[in-house]
């Protein structure tokens, strides 16, 4: 169906539609019902194509045949990523719908990184990575029975771990995820001084993803030439 207005559910046209220049030639406000439209779809508009140019610019792989099968799979990857963060940060939930085919995008990179490498190392990293994210995450939902983590989060968390890499990318991962949380969320509890406020983790989890994809290889690379002598 066409796009409409969530307010007045007015039929919008393709000038309405533009990314981030419709919202602000309109103030805001919807050009029908001049309700407002509010700030998520900007933000994401932004967003999007901030990590769609950052993504070139550091592209970690090559863009042969494999390479740009690997950006396109990234591409549409990053879509659903940012539709997690704003649900996650809204409603505290990361659906179904938006996560499953989130798998098939898994086994898709997974699929052109063993073709190009000629072994199943590729595969075995993935597996790797897999189960030090998910299987972690999988972990402290069952001894806590869901009140520190959601399934989601787990579910989420396998196919982020096939993305990292390997084990050590997904211990990477997790590390980043865990300091951007602590960084955000002490302070807000500080402030506001609210015992048992719910911070969704989702998003540090993602924000963390996609900083170990683009910069994870180079970063344990350095690691190893300064401290390990490799």
């Amino acid at each position: 169906g066409r796009s409409m207005c969530s307010n007045c559910q007015h039929s919008l046209a393709v000038y309405d539609l533009i990314p981030l220049l419709s919202w602000l030639s309109l103030g805001g406000k919807c050009r029908y019902c001049k309700q407002s439209i509010g700030w998520q779809e900007p933000v994401m508009e932004v967003s999007m194509m901030a990590l769609y140019l950052l993504s070139y610019l550091v592209w970690p792989y090559s863009f042969d045949a494999a390479g740009i099968a690997l950006f396109i799979i990234w591409l549409v990857l990053l879509i659903g990523l940012v539709a997690l963060v704003v649900y996650d940060l809204r409603w505290m939930i990361l659906p179904n719908r938006l996560v499953y085919p989130m798998y098939s995008l898994a086994a898709a990179q997974v699929v052109v990184l063993t073709l190009q490498a000629g072994t199943i190392e590729p595969l075995l990293s993935a597996v790797a990575g897999a189960a030090v994210v998910g299987g972690l995450f999988y972990a402290i939902f069952q001894i806590s029975g869901g009140k520190w983590i959601g399934g989601g989060d787990v579910k989420l968390g396998v196919i982020l771990g096939v993305f990292a890499g390997g084990f050590i990318e997904g211990a990477l991962l997790l590390f980043v995820a865990s300091f951007l949380g602590t960084l955000v969320s002490l302070p807000m509890l500080i402030i506001n001084r609210k015992r048992g406020q719910q911070i969704p983790f989702g998003p540090f989890l993602i924000i963390a993803t996609i900083i170990v994809y683009l910069f994870g290889a180079g970063a344990i690379t350095w690691y190893k030439q300064q401290f390990l002598l490799i």
